[in-house]
Order: C-alpha cells, then structure tokens, then sequence
C-alpha cells in the first residue's frame, strides 16, 4: 500500500498485524486504535503523523511509530506495560520529570531527527568524556577481531551483544546502537539480528565479513567522546545472508540507505550488486567527515524499497559488517605498535653524551646567534609559512608611516597596510634587539600557522629581510576588547555584543584546549589579546606565549609569564601551568566584560578592591548584579548578566581542579549546563602572594592585541607583565 493521505477506517475489522510503513501517511493516530484486543502489531513507521499519542499504555505486543511528527509526554502507562516493544525514535516526544526508560522502549534521538530528551541518553543523562578518541574501529555482530594490514595490526571492537534486538538503544564504552523494527512474521528469528555464515571467505580479512548486524527497519550506530575534526570513514559490507547459488534468494533484493551525520551518503545501496554477488566484500568510503561536538553517527535505513516478501517479509533490512573511522591527522589510524626487546641502558649510554654536545652546541649557537646583528633565518627554524618581501609590506603600510600606527609595545609596534590585491592587513613589526621577541616571533608561527577557527586571528605570513622580523595578521576593525571597554574607542557595547564576545572568546579557546588537532595553552588571555572584526567577532590572537598540552602529565613546569591580574594563582606560585590556567585568565576577562573594569588596575569597589575580589564579596551579600557596567544603563538581560558572573566566578576558583573546562564553561553560558554552586575562598592570588605584591613584580612590558598594547591618539600605553621563575 503506498500513497494514502489518512488513516483507513478499520474500527470494526478484526486484524492482527496491522503495517502502514512509509505509505505517506497523515493525521492523527484514531484512539480506537489501542483498544483492538487482537491487534498483535502496529507498525506505522516513516509517515507523516503528527498530535499526540493517547492511550499508548495499551499498545500491541510489536508497536513500532519510528519517524512520524508525534509530540507530547510519554505517560508514565508506557513504563507498566512491559510485554510491549515499542520504538518511538525520530519523533519529537518529551519526558515527564522522573525519567524510566526501560530497555523494551526505544526512544534514540538522532543529531538530524531527534526527540527532545535530556542528554545522548534519556535516562543514563549526559555522557562526560574524560579522554577524545581519534579513531573507532567495529567489528559489527562479531567478536573482537585482529585485522593486518600493510600498516600493522588493527584490533575491530566486538559488537556481539544479543540485547540489541527491535526497539532498542544501547550503548557501550564511546560508541552506541540503535535498532528499530522486528521480523514480525518470523518466529524463529527472534534473535537474528545478528548473523553470521560458515562459508570460506575470499579476501585479505574474512574474520571481518564471518559476521555482521541487520534490522528490520534502521540501524544506527554512534560513536561519542571523539576528538572534533575531520575523519575518513569506511563501512565494511558483505551479503552473507543470501546465496547466489539458492534459487529463491536470488530473487530478493537488499536495497536501503545510508546517512552519516544527517547527510546522504548512499542512496539505494545494493551490496549485493556493488560487490558483484554474495559473499564478496565491499567498502564504501567517505572522506572529511567533520566532527564539531565530539559526535557522529551513522544510519543505515530500509526506505521501503527492494524485496519484502521473498523469502521472508522485513530480512532484507539494512546490514553492515564493520565500521572504521581515523582522524584525518592520523598517518596509521588504530595501527598497534609492535613491542620490540630494546637495551636502553645502552641506547642512552651512547646517545646520552651525543645529545650532551648537541645541545651545548644549539646553546652555543642561540646565544650567539642573538647576539649577532640580525642575521635571522626563518628556514633554520623549520617552519612553513607564507613569506612576504620587505618591499611587499613596505608598499603596503606607505613605508610604515606613522599615521598607519595602530599599536605599540616592548617587542615593537604594529601598522595597518594594504596589498596590491586589496587585502587589508596588520603588519606587527617586531624590534630586532630583542632575544626575546625573536623568541616569541618562532613561537608564534610554529603555534598558530596550523590553525583555523572563527574565534582565532588568523596569520597571514611573515617577512625575513633587512635585519627585520614581521608577522602579518588579518586586520581587525575595532581593534581591541580591552580599547572598547576602555571608553577610548568611539565603539560602544551593549549587551547582546558582550555576550556575543564573551561567547566567541570561549569558543576559541575551547577550540585551543580540546578542538586543535595540536592543543596548546595559551597563557596570556586578556583582553588586550582578545580582537574584534567589523562584526564584533571575538578572535583571540597573541601566541607568542603558547605552550603545547601535554597530557600524559598532569601539569607543565614552566617559567612563568603572563599578565598581571589574569594569572592563575597556582601559575604565578609555583609555575604549575595548565589549561586551567587559560580558565582563570577567561573568567577575568568575562568579569571584565560584563563589568566595564580592569581586574589589572584594581577599579572595583570603593576600597580598591581587585575586581575578582570585588564580585565575590557581591555575590555573597546577593547583590551580585551591581556589578554590570553602569554604561549600560539597565538596558541588559538580568539572567544572562548573572549567568556570565557566576560562569567568571566559577572559572576563577582558587582551586583548578573545581575549574571547569572551557568545553564546559561554553555550555554553562549557553544555559545547557548547570554552574555549580560558588564557594567562597582565599583572595585572588591566595594569602602568601597577593595582589599588589604580583604588580611589584613585574619585570617585563607584555604585547597585546595583535601582539602589542592599544595604540591611541598618538601616545603608546602598555599592560603589565610578569616573567619570572617561582
């Protein structure tokens, strides 16, 4: 049956299997439908039904409403009958308060079509991932299988649980499945959804193909907790249900699609016809998946078309044998590393005296190589990038005139330019006697040439001539966070743009700690570093401070440099620096954001308090809004306001470990995660080294912007920098 606009009246026909799929059926569900004592299964799948569904505690043994509008509460009736099996994924249902969810009732929200439930899943809550993965590899309906290949050796997950059967959702370590539909005439394959075959398989990997995972109706497999970007990914497909050599079976054809990611990647696959025949192996692959929220998903989905009654109505729903996803940085993707039996006592009893005097002489060299006058080359510090001709950039900033000033610091200044194509850019000059600008200009290549993010400034290239070093950015329009707030700028932020930028700002950082395919810490966030375009996008900029994550340990010790007022309290003691420590620097500035004042020159209360200190003493008296910048006049939302203090309160806790992830902090702006509960604790900096004790010292002039303080009317001002060993 195909094409029917509404429901058939059969109120008065007694029936017993009741099938209406993907008929393009729609209305409403009629309430006389649950009242049918011999209806044994209703299946109404990929209509167009929409309302309510009332009266669903008495639903058939098989109910399967997959893919339609419905709406409304799931009634608590549902939870009592557990005789039933019933698939209500792909819906738009909600739940009520107390969450039950039982395994006979399966409720999968897809990232494309999803039901509105709390979490990955509805009952289990929100999946929290300590470790990103990089690479999952299934063997689907199978045990735990060992694959080699040219590259080594890759070990496929075992899929062989026999609970995911008709209207279930399950999920296991980072990865999970959804099953919909049931062999409802087949008695005997009540548990057939997984298969296998005795045959001997042609190919390099037949293990891989002995089994595989089918469904009546959709299969969805998704994977959680990967490390965002962008991944190849291949399913593995043979048809192993079906001979050629049987008569009957050859007429059946095994047609349905497949979704990665919400997107069509194959539309009325056939493995059979791909492959040639039966028991042929074939693998589909796609490459560039993108991954943005540490989630993907695949659907393979019967689409109503293809046999569905030779031999038996529904066994030729969609089946998949393995999957494999790798990042796309990854050269040798799950390849195990083979153990070989090394003496390292002898390895370092040779090598330990060779890198001795290499690294004597690199020092040798660095010293004297600062020292020389400016005979710098950028091919010696192995490098990419695009490089720029003096005269290119000297044309382009009108021979670095000073009307193109646009900022100016202790490593040099930076001009607005225009090159010949039209591009507008910012050219940060750096001052070729300072070791230590030559220090951060390598570091700021070697950090932020391999990025690319709408909250990062992006490097454009950099010039090596005439004794000079220069970096050329992109031009951002209204310069600096730190100018706009100033009251020094003719821009004026209300409050959808602070939000607005308070957002960006984490998002990029977010990015930096967990999103890069190369995490960093930055240690300089502030709002100096942090750009503005014409659009007030937030981009931070300044890495010539950045330090690689390491995550094999817990904490990098570090000579200490940063901003006076932004430093994490553990970073400016002891050198313990972690992304943590970008954390605190963020929840200054988001104070600073919704304050309109400088936790660095200690405007807060009338006792000068430092700004930090200041909100703290506000939120415990419960006057925590006071707080906003007067110049807005009221004219703010109260709840976001407040949202935004309690997210800086929380990310500036004395303790790191009580800080959040940024990934997390996102979340708590955008009020999808709870903020925990402030807890009231030690002065910023702690009671051994204060506030004031940081600011005497100081013994270096900190960039900002892109690299340089705010450049205004001719006069050059500077923000304060702490660059000591503890």
């Amino acid at each position: 049956m195909t094409g029917i606009n509404s429901f058939p009246n059969i109120s008065s026909q007694t029936i017993k299997d009741l099938m209406l799929r993907n008929v393009s059926m729609s209305g409403q569900i009629p309430s006389y439908i649950w009242s049918k004592p011999d209806l044994r299964s209703l299946d109404l799948s990929f209509n167009k039904l929409t309302g309510e569904v009332l009266g669903i505690n008495l639903a058939p043994k098989f109910t399967y409403l997959t893919g339609n509008m419905l709406s409304g509460e799931i009634k608590s009736g549902v939870y009592l009958n557990s005789r039933s099996n019933i698939d209500l994924s792909y819906n738009n249902f909600s739940w009520p308060s107390s969450c039950q969810e039982r395994s006979n009732i399966n409720t999968y929200q897809s990232s494309s079509l999803k039901n509105t439930l709390t979490g990955l899943l509805p009952c289990a809550g929100p999946i929290t991932c300590k470790h990103y993965k990089r690479s999952l590899h299934i063997n689907c309906g199978g045990e735990t299988v060992t694959v080699t290949n040219s590259s080594g050796k890759i070990t496929y997950q075992a899929d062989n649980s026999d609970k995911v059967k008709a209207a279930t959702n399950e999920y296991f370590k980072n990865w999970g499945i959804s099953n919909t539909g049931d062999f409802m005439d087949d008695s005997s394959d009540e548990d057939t959804y997984i298969i296998s075959t005795s045959s001997t398989l042609p190919g390099d990997s037949p293990d891989l193909y002995k089994t595989a995972r089918r469904s009546a109706l959709s299969l969805v497999y998704y994977a959680f907790c990967l490390e965002n970007g962008e991944y190849n990914l291949k399913l593995h497909f043979m048809e192993i249900q079906f001979s050629d050599q049987e008569l009957y079976s050859r007429l059946g054809r095994r047609i349905f699609d497949v979704y990665v990611q919400g997107k069509l990647f194959l539309r009325d696959f056939n493995i059979r016809k791909e492959a040639n025949g039966t028991l042929k192996s074939i693998v589909k692959e796609l490459k560039a998946v993108n991954v943005t929220d540490h989630k993907l998903e695949i659907w393979l989905y019967w689409a109503g078309k293809g046999t569905t009654l030779i031999p038996k109505r529904g066994n030729y729903g969609p089946l998949i044998s393995a999957i494999s996803l790798c990042h796309s940085m990854e050269q040798h993707c799950g390849v195990e590393k083979t153990k070989h039996h090394i003496s390292y006592a002898l390895i370092f009893g040779i090598t330990g005296p060779l890198i001795a005097i290499i690294l004597l002489a690199l020092g040798f060299y660095a010293q004297r190589k600062c020292r020389r006058d400016k005979k710098r080359d950028l091919r010696a510090q192995g490098l990419q990038t695009v490089c720029f001709t003096w005269r290119q950039l000297q044309a382009a900033t009108n021979n670095f005139d000073e009307a193109n000033k646009l900022g100016e610091g202790g490593f040099g200044s930076v001009f607005k330019g225009e090159l010949s194509d039209g591009t507008i850019i910012a050219v940060k000059k750096l001052s070729s006697k300072s070791c230590q600008g030559n220090r951060e200009f390598v570091n700021e290549i070697g950090m932020i040439s391999g990025l690319n993010h709408p909250n990062l400034v992006k490097l454009y290239g950099c010039c090596v001539e005439k004794d000079q070093l220069l970096l050329v950015y992109e031009y951002m329009e209204n310069n600096s966070l730190a100018l706009a707030l100033s009251g020094n700028s003719s821009l004026k932020l209300d409050w959808a743009a602070r939000k607005k930028i308070c957002m960006g700002t984490a998002r990029g950082l977010d990015f930096l700690h967990e999103g890069a395919a190369i995490r960093m810490i930055h240690r300089d966030i502030k709002t100096p570093n942090v750009l503005l375009d014409a659009d007030l996008n937030a981009k931070i900029s300044d890495f010539g401070l950045a330090r690689l994550h390491e995550e094999e340990h817990t904490h990098i010790s570090t000579k200490v440099a940063g901003t006076i007022g932004y430093m994490a309290p553990e970073y400016a003691l002891m050198g313990h620096l972690t992304e943590k420590a970008d954390v605190y620097s963020f929840g200054v500035v988001a104070m600073e954001i919704v304050s309109g004042k400088s936790n660095t020159t200690q405007k807060g209360s009338d006792d000068n308090a430092p700004l930090i200190k200041w909100a703290m003493t506000l939120q415990q008296k419960g006057d925590i809004i006071e707080i906003v910048d007067p110049k807005l006049e009221g004219k703010f939302n109260s709840l976001e306001a407040e949202r935004m203090i309690r997210v800086g309160l929380v990310c500036t806790n004395a303790t790191p470990s009580l800080r959040p992830l940024m990934s997390e902090a996102v979340k708590m702006l955008e009020g999808e995660m709870e903020i925990p509960q402030i807890m009231s604790g030690p002065a910023v900096y702690g009671h051994d080294l204060n506030f004031s004790k940081l600011m005497e010292m100081q013994e270096s002039t900190s960039m900002s912007g892109y690299g340089l303080s705010p450049f205004n009317q001719g006069s050059a001002t500077s923000n304060s920098t702490a660059e000591f060993f503890s």
